[in-house]
């Protein structure tokens, strides 16, 4: 499952985490850190919400 940023939109897709970050491909949402922040904006992982549907992908 995907999760979204309710402040900007951007998808954390568990297939190809955050590496940039540090996220691993292949790391659950429930796994990442509780310290963790969108990479566009800088929210909380608290402001995200899980997407509709497992085959979004960002652009």
């Amino acid at each position: 499952m995907n999760y979204i940023c309710e402040l900007c939109g951007y998808v954390y897709n568990p297939k190809k985490g955050d590496v940039e970050n540090g996220i691993a491909p292949g790391t659950d949402f429930e796994d990442v850190s509780e310290d963790w922040t969108c990479p566009l904006c800088g929210a909380m992982k608290e402001d995200f919400e899980p997407s509709e549907g497992d085959d979004y992908d960002e652009a």
